[in-house]
């Protein structure tokens, strides 16, 4: 099971899963009479400003939340079903497909706090290209566990 290249990629996205529950995704700046900032990340939304006026609700981050909690859940599932190479294969591709689908909720988010706040500007943070490199490694895993299927069935018509 460890040592197959594709475990090594599922751990990483594990681990940059995890990583990227705890770190901030987005940094919002008002440009009003007073500068205000906000992150935005898995755990909400979070002033970095001193200055709290009034605070700013954005509605449904559990989205984000639930998107960056699966990744890298689905990734530790993915591992443990090295008996069954196709249904490791389609959860990989679910799991891309998820990785992908971070970045549409990321883009509902400042769609709403754009909306929601005046003269705001946004800007990622390095943490928000995690889901990308996830996909890719997710991409790589699965070609190796589709290699693997097809030497599996070299294997069983030799016999």
């Amino acid at each position: 099971m460890i040592q197959r290249i594709q475990t090594l990629y599922l751990l990483a996205i594990v681990a940059l899963g995890i990583t990227l529950c705890f770190q901030p995704v987005l940094l919002f700046v008002q440009n009003a009479e007073i500068v205000r900032a906000w992150q935005l990340g898995a755990t909400g939304l979070t002033e970095v400003t001193e200055t709290a006026l009034e605070p700013v609700v954005l509605q449904g981050v559990w989205g984000l939340m639930l998107a960056t909690v699966l990744i890298p859940l689905l990734a530790l599932i993915d591992i443990f079903l090295y008996n069954k190479r196709i249904l490791q294969a389609r959860l990989n591709i679910f799991l891309a497909c998820l990785c992908i689908g971070w970045y549409a909720v990321v883009a509902v988010y400042v769609w709403l706090m754009k909306v929601s706040v005046a003269e705001v500007t946004w800007s990622p943070e390095f943490w928000s290209a995690i889901p990308l490199i996830c996909f890719v490694l997710t991409l790589m895993a699965t070609r190796a566990i589709l290699k693997d299927e097809a030497m599996v069935r070299a294997a069983d018509r030799i016999r």
